[in-house]
């Protein structure tokens, strides 16, 4: 019987056929990377500033080189730091960071040196871009923007299968408008009355530089400036949050370490609430998650998550970097082992299983709580350090490093700024950690 369908028709139907044949035989989705070793004679270039990074180097026996500010390089020349000092140009598009790099990498090679492990966050695409250069494979500055990029981040995220809020990126405040009535018309709430929150964030910035929450539509008028785009906006979401520190080599999770963010931007601690640490297995399986999804095979990654009443885990964002805060430093006091030689195992690509048999403690067996509180100048003029009469009294009180700083006037910083110092507690029991950790947040620790 003969078809009553136009030859057309079956003509589009022939091709959408032979489309999806061709579908089903190619390969879609992320590209895998190519993780090869570096030199085992050549150096290692520590890409940023760490003394404990580098007291782990020294102790560790690997041939390395800082490469860092000039800030830093009469400490250096002082304490026998092999040192290369190098200016970091700020605010350059990747493309050109990749092309700058050229340069640094040139002097490296001249120098010994085979492989970049970044320590702060502006680093971590110099040091892609290093890798890239000496693994003669571009593709390994793009996999480090991933971790730089929030939008690029998120949607690599969404794409492999976890958990995250609306987002989309927005060049104007008209986008964040039109983003901010999009969510709550979801959401069916009324702007005007009782809207959600939703979150501008930089690209590329760390902590809470360049974060805005946005309540009411006069909020995008009132807090933003041309200076916060192009942006990342995203939609609220709501619950505890936490970051993970995981140490990875061949593609596992070799140690997870969760920290609490008690008052996020202020305190944080280490291991969490019983409550959070109930919750390790399904964690531990997120993360592993973000370290398939994302093709890595060695190093240490700093996610972070929010965890809803009903249990739901939503991705928040994750770094390829050492976490601050002291993170660190809390893991060292409560797991008895050294984080800062961990992280240089494992983001040396050469590290044998051996190397690594009987670094990481049982997640599980813990020492305490211990928890920092970062202490930020609320003024713009100091004179002198104001420490509570209680805190040194407090029973769970371990230290602090307040100092006063060089001068009175403390320049205009982006998000919370640079603390002036931390505070650290330390119990046997969460809660006598997390009391003073909340209680000191309004307390203005300079006068």
């Amino acid at each position: 019987m003969p078809s009553n369908e136009p030859l057309q028709d079956l003509s589009f139907k022939r091709n959408d056929q032979i489309d999806r044949k061709h579908l089903q035989t190619r390969k879609t989705g992320p590209k895998k990377l190519e993780h090869k070793k570096r030199h085992p004679e050549k150096k290692i270039a520590l890409i940023g500033w760490s003394v404990a990074s580098i007291e782990a180097l020294d102790k560790m026996k690997r041939p390395y080189l800082v490469v860092s500010l000039p800030d830093f390089e009469e400490y250096a020349t002082t304490h026998n730091i092999p040192f290369l000092p190098w200016e970091f140009s700020r605010d350059l598009p990747y493309e050109d960071i990749f092309k700058h790099a050229e340069a640094l990498y040139r002097k490296l090679k001249e120098l010994e040196v085979d492989h970049a492990i970044p320590i702060f966050e502006e680093t971590v695409e110099w040091a892609g871009a290093l890798n890239a250069h000496f693994r003669d494979d571009p593709r390994l500055f793009d996999h480090a923007v991933l971790f730089r990029d929030k939008a690029l981040m998120k949607r690599r995220a969404h794409i492999g299968g976890l958990r995250v809020g609306v987002f989309e990126e927005g060049e104007t405040k008209e986008d964040v408008r039109r983003f901010f009535r999009r969510v709550n018309q979801s959401l069916l709430r009324h702007p005007e009355q009782d809207p959600d929150p939703v979150h501008v964030k930089a690209f590329n910035k760390a902590g809470a530089a360049g974060h805005r929450i946005i309540r009411s539509e006069a909020d995008i008028d009132r807090k933003l400036t041309d200076n916060n785009f192009p942006c990342l906006m995203e939609s609220h979401l709501e619950g505890v949050e936490i970051s993970c520190e995981a140490f990875i080599r061949g593609g596992k999770v070799q140690f997870l370490n969760i920290t609490e963010y008690v008052v996020f931007g202020y305190s944080m601690m280490v291991p969490p609430s019983p409550e959070i640490e109930e919750l390790r297995p399904a964690i531990r399986e997120e993360v592993q998650k973000i370290v398939d999804v994302f093709d890595i095979d060695h190093g240490i990654i700093h996610p972070e998550f929010f965890l809803s009443n009903d249990g739901t885990i939503y991705f928040g964002e994750v770094a390829y970097r050492i976490p601050g805060g002291h993170i660190f430093d809390l893991m060292k006091k409560t797991y008895g082992f050294n984080p800062y030689e961990a992280h240089i195992l494992c983001c040396d690509p050469n590290t044998t299983e051996e190397e690594l048999d009987g670094v990481f403690p049982d997640e599980k067996s813990f020492n305490g709580h211990a928890g920092s509180f970062l202490v930020y100048p609320k003024s713009d003029y100091i004179s002198g350090v104001n420490i509570p009469k209680d805190l040194e009294d407090h029973p769970s009180f371990d230290k602090h490093t307040l100092f006063h700083p060089g001068v009175s006037k403390i320049q205009e910083q982006e998000g919370y700024g640079n603390h002036l110092g931390t505070v650290f507690f330390y119990n046997e029991l969460s809660d006598h950690v997390k009391q003073p950790l909340t209680d000191y947040v309004d307390h203005d620790f300079f006068m």
